[in-house]
């Protein structure tokens, strides 16, 4: 270990910097971040630290760089272009003993200025001794994803209780595995989803839970919008959920790239429906996930898009508040939205629709039961969901209600997945392609004149009719 890895505290310490440009501007960012005194010692000033020091927040002496500046500073850090001056701040800094950190210059640095996860007070550092500060970023980034942005309330939630719970608990044991609990249960759940109250309330029962029940494993149910495919295009929430499930229980809509990234042990189970042929009905999918929950297990139920839009979504909690099982909901990319945007067809334009409406292409009866002149309406783009097998009567009946046969349509085949293909036509000429080409759900059906945007604005490499 070529840097021992340490959190200094700089609230109101003198600190240190030498340069005024855009790399000055980003150290100085952080110290000022740390609540430090600083002091740049520049000729000039980039336009962020001048602002900075008419609002008073940092202090500028307008000359070049002497020896006798480091006197008393609890940090240096040199950032100008000029190697000269960058080792006379490090030669400076190091005869006193200072801390001292040369941008660029690994071998003039006495501490390295890490990539930082801010989640205050909770702080994660990432530094490669100054070898590679890009794949320090990078391995920042994915560290940003993994660690929500609400684990700083959470921590000074932690904090107010800290006191209360040594009192309660006098064996280290016992505390630690009460924090195990609270950190991975139902009150950090409430924090990440931004009820502090509840989960306040939720640690102060489980603090007055007698002994017997301290030990107790309760389970609970992630609702989770898959989004239409492309695992890229999961939540932040979405990824960390699934990685901490005990059970997946998953439909045919969504992809298996998606479901690979659930916990590894995680136990997968297929639930998925296709037009009549239910692997589990849903009122059976209803019941599996209250018994498991009760069970104790955290359960990830994933849905194909969002679970609110015909995801039936709301049926399953229904049962769920019924059973008293403790559930959150986590909205996922829908498949118009995941279609519209891999095919360049907006579902509204300024020049050509101000509205987008949803449809399904069956109810709950089977029939297409559908108010159609409600559909028929100038300056408005349709999009159906589940209405592959219907697509004849869709063109029939829009046609029949006033809506021009040559109106634009698009079906999109397995949208935003490496097997998307889009189909262009007409509401005439729809069916007829339908006929001709093997088109497999699940498919999605566009109708407007935004449809002839698809050539100018796609980006995404499809084939299509």
């Amino acid at each position: 270990m070529d840097f021992l890895p340490v959190f200094m505290n700089l609230q109101q310490r003198d600190c240190l910097i030498v340069g005024g440009g855009e790399v000055a501007t980003r150290k100085t960012s952080l110290l000022l971040d740390a609540h430090a005194k600083v002091t740049v010692i520049a000729p000039s000033l980039s336009d962020t630290m001048a602002e900075w020091l008419a609002t008073g927040k940092l202090t500028h002496e307008q000359r070049d760089f002497s020896a006798q500046d480091v006197q008393g500073k609890s940090l240096v850090i040199a950032a100008t272009d000029d190697e000269a001056v960058n080792l006379a701040v490090h030669t400076a800094a190091t005869a006193v003993n200072i801390p001292v950190n040369v941008v660029d210059n690994p071998d003039l640095c006495t501490f390295i200025m890490p990539s930082i996860v801010d989640r205050s007070p909770v702080i994660a550092a990432i530094s490669t001794g100054g070898a590679s500060p890009v794949l320090a970023r990078m391995i920042r980034s994915r560290l940003e994803s993994l660690l929500p942005s609400a684990y700083g309330r959470l921590a000074r939630m932690t904090a107010d209780f800290r006191e209360r719970v040594k009192a309660r608990f006098s064996n280290p044991t016992d505390r630690r595995l009460f924090w195990e609990r609270v950190l991975q249960g139902p009150a950090a759940e409430m924090v990440f989803a931004g009820r502090d109250s509840d989960a306040e309330i939720e640690i102060e029962n489980s603090l007055n839970a007698p002994d017997a029940e301290q030990a107790e494993n309760i389970g609970e149910v992630y609702l989770i919008g898959a989004g239409p495919g492309d695992p890229d295009l999961l939540t932040f929430r979405a990824l960390r959920l699934m990685q901490q499930a005990d059970v997946v229980v998953h439909d045919r809509l969504v992809s298996q790239q998606v479901i690979d990234l659930a916990r590894r042990d995680a136990e997968r189970i297929y639930v998925g429906k296709e037009r009549a042929n239910h692997a589990v009905p849903q009122e059976d999918i209803n019941h599996l996930l209250v018994r498991l929950a009760k069970e104790g297990k955290r359960v990830c139920r994933l849905k194909g898009g969002d679970p609110f839009i015909f995801g039936r979504g709301g049926e399953e909690i229904d049962t769920l508040v019924e059973e008293g099982v403790s559930f959150q909901v986590v909205p996922g990319i829908t498949a118009a939205s995941g279609a519209s945007s891999y095919t360049g067809i907006p579902l509204t334009h300024r020049d050509y629709s101000q509205s987008v409406v949803f449809a399904t292409g069956h109810l709950k009866n089977g029939m297409m039961d559908i108010n159609w002149p409600g559909l028929v309406q100038p300056n408005q783009t349709l999009v159906f969901y589940m209405g592959l097998v219907g697509v004849k009567t869709i063109c029939k009946e829009l046609i029949a209600h006033g809506m021009s046969k040559d109106m634009p349509m698009a079906l999109v085949q397995k949208a935003t997945t490496p097997e998307q293909r889009l189909f262009t036509g007409t509401l005439e000429s729809m069916p007829d392609i339908v006929e001709r080409e093997e088109i497999k759900a699940p498919t999605l059906i566009i109708v407007g004149e935004v449809v002839k945007l698809h050539e100018k604005l796609n980006w995404y490499n499809e084939s299509k009719a």
